[in-house]
């Protein structure tokens, strides 16, 4: 199945620790949202929030999908995200190795 390399994107979220991440990782991958997802090392962020610049140190996910399963993927981020505002950004993989560009298209099918 050849693929627009402009139908693959990659989603970005945050999660407050490592047990969240993988819970809402394998959830993603299970259900057929997403192909893959990549746990990152924690990291901290800064950020302002409420009028106050606060701080914390958060897990990053690198989510692996199609544009058209974007919708259905975000509606599981927000629903099973422990943020009152999830950090959820979607960015086009303009480029990529043809093949692997298919298995992601392949793999998020949805449920």
């Amino acid at each position: 199945m050849a693929v627009d390399n402009r139908n693959v994107v990659i989603v970005l979220t945050n999660l407050p620790d490592r047990a969240a991440a993988t819970r809402l990782a394998a959830l993603l991958v299970e259900q057929r949202h997403a192909a893959c997802v990549n746990i990152l090392a924690e990291c901290q962020s800064i950020y302002r929030w409420e009028g106050k610049v606060e701080a914390a140190m958060e897990v990053p996910l690198l989510i692996k999908t199609t544009r058209s399963a974007y919708p259905r993927l975000e509606e599981v981020i927000r629903t099973n995200h422990p943020y009152q505002l999830p950090e959820i950004v979607s960015v086009p993989a303009d480029n990529g190795l043809p093949a692997y560009l298919d298995w992601v298209a392949a793999e998020s099918t949805g449920p």
